[in-house]
């Protein structure tokens, strides 16, 4: 055989079936034609089909891909209905929300400007709107699939719409859970009969997974930056609260943070006036008229009122239908729909009532409601502020003082047990000050630099007195024992919140410029600024006073040895400060 073709054709058999079989031709030496058959439909299915799961677990990951690329919960939602419809062949995708009212929202849709969803009712409660296949999905956390819409019961609210309408055949519905929460479902719907044949059903659901946690995480994701946000807005009110006793001025900055958080037109404040059960109008925002500032409400006849001796939050969703006593020519001029009305409680009074307006009233959540009744507590510490101000001012003074003359008391015991000269750590901090001050640091951090200096050496609380008050030398092991206390002070004040801004000092005074110090062998500006101030300090105290073990050295000696010492011990910077400030200031003070 010299030449030999191969060929597929596609045949039918007697019994109608088609078939592909491949043909090899053969020349044979006496110029036959040898021709050999086999049939290969079955591994041309088996091919077909690899393809097309090769196609849709590309199609998987891709979309995957798409969903981790974005945490925008609208990108995301459309990444799903669009890949559903563009690259998994449905006709029509959306995505419903479970709503705690037992509604099911439309979410997003592909094609985004498809008819079906305007208007669409559908529930996931008991309800006849709740039997579906997407509130059924839902509540089971089972996909659902309706074969035919034109015949199934349970498609009889959404059939007309459905079938002559969009023209769609069949239909599915695969829940969206995470965590074993189901939140909603993603609907399918195609024109073509048999689409959800199993192996689209187990693609779609396998789909719907990915989905659920891509949406879940981007749910979360915006649920944490409208938190953020929350917060935000709560800390300008904090900071409103804390920077005036002005209440107009608070209740303005708390009103606007109310508006543009919960997204509603207008809000008012207004206070009790308990001898005259009356409510008194304190401030108010979003009003086209001026109206709100001339009204005074009863607590008897008025939604308010009713707020206030309910001690709840009130909610109308339609004024209109609403005969109680209230002032209708505000709701009729502003056009108010929907309100509010939130107590504000301190200490278990209640002072007055946040008011909420609405002109286009829309669904909120829990999350909403949390979050005004969060905002009605701050203005309601606001009112009491504004009252206690001067006492809480007064207060922190005194607690301030407090805690710093405990410091002070605490750095004499140190000094006492350390058998320091009287007065070491007094004079210490004050010198220290002296140079930061010299050096232009900041007021505010001053502070911090006397705590640090008063508690240098309170790592030594750590320290066995043998070791500690030992008269002679210490031995290597001993020394290595001494070298720890300062992150013994680490540890000790690295514990209190209001000790931590101070830890400089303690923790780092005995490091060395040239990186020979303990503990952690910093150097040169790896030392934090305070400690390397206190270490030229606590070197000129210690040897410009007697110790029990040797007498003090004159200045001049001691002056000349921290000059020697720049650039080995300690920053050339700081000691030309230091001896500026020593030989102008305390030279001769220091030596009497």
């Amino acid at each position: 055989m010299k030449n030999s073709i191969t060929v597929e054709r596609n045949l039918n058999t007697k019994e109608g079936k088609q078939v592909t079989v491949e043909v090899n031709i053969s020349k044979l030496d006496n110029d036959f034609l040898l021709g050999i058959a086999h049939d290969i439909t079955e591994i041309k299915e088996s091919e077909e089909q690899k393809l097309k799961r090769l196609h849709l677990l590309k199609t998987l990951y891709n979309a995957n891909q798409k969903f981790s690329e974005s945490l925008n919960l609208e990108k995301v939602a459309y990444e799903v209905t669009r890949t559903c419809v563009e690259d998994l062949g449905a006709s029509l995708a959306w995505i419903g929300h479970a709503e705690a009212n037992g509604k099911v929202t439309v979410l997003y849709q592909y094609p985004t400007e498809h008819p079906y969803t305007k208007n669409l009712n559908v529930r996931w409660d008991d309800t006849p709107e709740g039997q579906g296949p997407t509130g059924v999905a839902i509540r089971t956390g089972i996909p659902q699939v309706i074969e035919d819409i034109t015949t199934n019961q349970r498609f009889e609210p959404w059939r007309m719409k459905a079938v002559t309408e969009a023209g769609f055949i069949t239909s599915a519905a695969f829940p969206l859970a995470t965590r074993g929460r189901t939140f909603g479902a993603l609907n399918i719907y195609s024109d073509k009969k048999g689409f959800f044949d199993a192996e689209n059903v187990q693609l779609f659901q396998t789909f719907a997974h990915q989905a659920a946690a891509a949406l879940e995480n981007a749910n979360l994701y915006e649920k944490s930056t409208r938190r953020l946000q929350h917060i935000q807005a709560l800390r300008k009110v904090d900071m409103a609260i804390a920077g005036s006793i002005d209440l107009r001025v608070i209740s303005n900055v708390a009103l606007q943070e109310t508006i543009r958080e919960l997204n509603v037109d207008a809000a008012a404040i207004f206070r009790l006036n308990p001898y005259m059960q009356k409510l008194e109008f304190i401030a108010a925002y979003g009003f086209y008229t001026n109206i709100i500032e001339e009204i005074s409400l009863s607590l008897e006849k008025s939604f308010a009122g009713r707020a206030v001796l309910e001690r709840k939050t009130i909610y109308i969703p339609d004024i209109e239908r609403e005969n109680e006593d209230m002032p209708k020519d505000l709701f009729r001029v502003e056009g108010f729909k929907a309100y509010y009305a939130v107590p504000l409680i301190a200490k278990g009074h209640v002072l007055g009532v946040l008011e909420v307006f609405m002109r286009n009233p829309h669904i909120v959540n829990d999350e909403w409601r949390d979050f005004l009744e969060t905002l009605a507590g701050q203005i309601a510490i606001a009112m009491d502020n504004a009252e206690l101000f001067h006492n809480l001012q007064q207060s922190n003074l005194e607690l301030l003082k407090a805690y710093d003359e405990t410091i002070e008391a605490l750095s004499y015991a140190l000094d006492l047990r350390d058998k320091e000269t009287e007065g070491h750590s007094i004079r210490v901090t004050e010198l220290t000050l002296s140079i930061a001050k010299e050096m232009g640091i900041p007021e505010e951090k001053l502070i911090h630099i006397k705590r640090g200096a008063l508690l240098h050496d309170i790592g030594k609380l750590g320290i066995p007195d043998s070791i500690l008050l030992k008269p002679g030398k210490l031995s290597d092991e001993e020394w290595e024992i001494m070298k720890i206390h300062p992150v013994y002070a680490y540890k000790m004040l690295s514990q209190i919140e209001y000790l931590r801004p101070a830890l400089d000092i303690p923790y780092c005074h005995h490091e060395r410029w040239d990186g020979s110090g303990y503990p952690r062998g910093l150097k040169e500006k790896e030392i934090p600024l305070a400690a390397r101030i206190f270490a030229i300090v606590d070197v000129f105290d210690a040897l410009s006073n007697d110790r029990p073990y040797r007498k003090a050295w004159p200045i001049e000696k001691v002056l000349e040895y921290i000059r020697e010492q720049s650039g080995k011990h300690f920053d050339p910077q700081i000691v030309d400060v230091f001896i500026h400030l020593v030989e102008k200031k305390f030279v001769s003070r220091l030596g009497d």
